[in-house]
């Protein structure tokens, strides 16, 4: 195991502080140039930011790195106080800032195609030279390197949870929840998901029974109600290791968080009594029925209805890529309940009853129909379009008892959902990067291991260098929730940086195994097709910039 080297970590870490505070200096500077190309009239304008997307969402881009590297200097710093900053963490300290304010200065990747550089946000030459200051330099000098990632390369362990890094987890109760479910998901979930996903299979409900039993569901619902009161630090935790077996199991107890969370903000007291404690202990499965076919980010513009029918609402229109549906007891639904209130007023959302589905019948209830959407992967689960024709709903299913509040209602858990997927996509970029490494290593090729070649071997450093900046800057959100507050924008950075992570971990991991990469046989192919949807769900990727970027320039006026 790497010793700390304290004088050379205090000297790295004050130099690392130093240039953190050159990049937050250009920040502002770029918040400000962007922020003066959307005004008009003194306020920003929603045409004028659509007209500069490409400046707005690299504004959030490179905020969203700035965000990373005051993670990962405060994870530095939290190892470093308890004398657990060792050489490994050394290098990926020193890669991640070198590497990140390499790109701040000259260009991010927001996408494969798009390349967004100083000057596209408004940024002149002398503002972008005064960046450059000797701390910046030195650690873009001797962050990245060919001989860093080398020595960072050899020293990774996949067999230890802690083998990429010391992730200064610093609690022993997290520390035994995380190696619990590591040995589920080795045990239980590793040896069948190959099968569920080659057979497109669902995931078999004894595994679900097992989750349950473990308390997976009500992970974070409070004691009084039978969960376990537990922080959203501990799901991230739980979500990364089954992720990092399945990311279908991983994914699991997405739509019971925000069940959950909905009826504790919202439902009526016997609205929690009818389903809460069915939902925490995983007897009620619960689905998601939010997109439309016409309508996927786009909320505001949702057509289904649902008309007040005496002690019933009939619920009317088309629904897609609602998870998990035909196996749900209970579907939460967004629909129009008043359609003279244009956008987001006339939305409430309903808890919809609904029997069990099988293999024979999958919707097995009069008024609603259903069609798979066949996937490329996140199987185990499967994808539905879904049809409600006049399907009565009890008025008692009215979230809250009240008409026109679905949209806020459903705001409310973005925070919980976005920081779950980010840590869904740290779960499959470490699954993406053990299969590498051990590829890597096992793989002979002209006398020795593939790993020993400087292009493998550096691919494999920064996959432990970037799955590291994902997971701090997710438990980072996690650990604003917890506190209370507002983390609407660290929630988003987490989800849209730890998925391009996953999709990277994963691509690079496939170049590593080669044609064998290509194989449905060999695991690291599902992950490639697993890792794609990670910026797509839960707003994609350009949806994600484009409300980090609202937030952005509306605080820097």
């Amino acid at each position: 195991m790497p010793q700390p080297t304290s004088v050379s970590d205090s000297a790295l870490i004050a130099t690392c502080s130093e240039a953190l505070t050159a990049a937050r200096t250009l920040l502002d500077a770029a918040q400000r140039a962007v922020r003066a190309a959307v005004t008009r009239d003194g306020r920003v304008d929603s045409a004028l930011v659509d007209a500069e997307q490409t400046a707005a969402h690299g504004l959030a881009w490179f905020a969203t790195y700035v965000a990373a590297l005051e993670r990962m200097l405060e994870w530095a710093r939290r190892l470093d106080s308890s004398d657990g900053f060792g050489d490994r963490e050394a290098l990926i300290l020193r890669a991640a800032f070198g590497e990140y304010l390499a790109q701040i200065g000259g260009g991010i990747a927001m996408s494969q195609t798009e390349t967004v550089r100083p000057h596209d946000l408004g940024l002149d030459e002398t503002t972008t030279a005064a960046f450059l200051t000797p701390a910046v330099s030195a650690l873009i000098a001797s962050g990245n390197t060919a001989d860093s990632r080398a020595r960072l390369a050899e020293s990774l362990d996949g067999s230890s949870p802690d083998g990429f890094g010391d992730p200064a987890l610093d609690d022993d109760t997290l520390a035994m929840i995380r190696d619990q479910f590591r040995r589920f998901g080795d045990t239980v979930v590793l040896p069948g998901g190959p099968v569920w996903h080659r057979e497109d299979s669902l995931i078999p409900a004894d595994v679900i029974a097992q989750m349950g039993a473990l308390g997976v569901f009500g992970l974070t619902a409070p004691e009084v109600h039978g969960g376990a009161g537990l922080g959203k630090v501990a799901m991230c935790l739980v979500t990364e290791e089954l992720s990092r077996a399945f990311l279908g199991v991983g994914s699991l107890a997405t739509r019971s968080e925000i069940a959950i969370e909905l009826l504790l903000r919202h439902g009526t007291e016997d609205q929690k009594a009818r389903w809460l404690e069915g939902l925490i202990d995983g007897s009620i499965i619960p689905g998601a029925v939010f997109t439309e076919p016409d309508y996927g980010s786009d909320l505001a513009s949702l057509k289904t209805r649902a008309v007040r029918d005496g002690d019933v609402y009939r619920l009317n229109g088309a629904k897609t890529w609602s998870t998990h549906a035909a196996r749900a007891d209970l579907l939460t639904v967004l629909a129009r309940t008043d359609p003279s209130e244009r956008g987001y007023k006339g939305l409430s959302m309903f808890f919809v009853e609904k029997p069990r589905g099988t293999e024979s019948d999958a919707f097995p209830i009069e008024g609603l129909k259903g069609g798979e959407i066949k996937v490329l992967g996140y199987r185990g689960m499967k994808e539905y379009e879904l049809a409600f024709d006049d399907f009565p709903v009890p008025a008692t299913a009215l979230l809250g008892g009240e008409e026109g509040q679905g949209f806020k209602q459903l705001m409310a858990t973005f925070e919980t959902a976005r920081i779950q997927t980010a840590a869904r996509a740290v779960g499959v970029a470490r699954n993406a990067l053990e299969l590498g490494l051990a590829y890597g290593r096992d793989r002979q090729q002209f006398g020795r291991p593939i790993a020993a070649f400087p292009r493998v071997g550096g691919k494999l450093a920064w996959m432990a260098v970037e799955t590291m900046i994902a997971r701090q800057l997710t438990w980072h959100a996690a650990r604003e929730k917890d506190a209370g507050r507002r983390c609407d924008l660290e929630a988003g950075m987490a989800k849209l940086l730890a998925a391009r992570v996953a999709w990277a971990n994963a691509d690079c991991a496939v170049q590593i195994h080669g044609g064998n990469g290509y194989a449905e046989e060999y695991p690291v192919s599902r992950v490639l097709v697993d890792s794609r949807i990670l910026s797509i769900f839960e707003g994609a990727a350009e949806i994600q910039a484009h409300i980090i970027a609202r937030r952005l320039l509306a605080e820097s006026g």
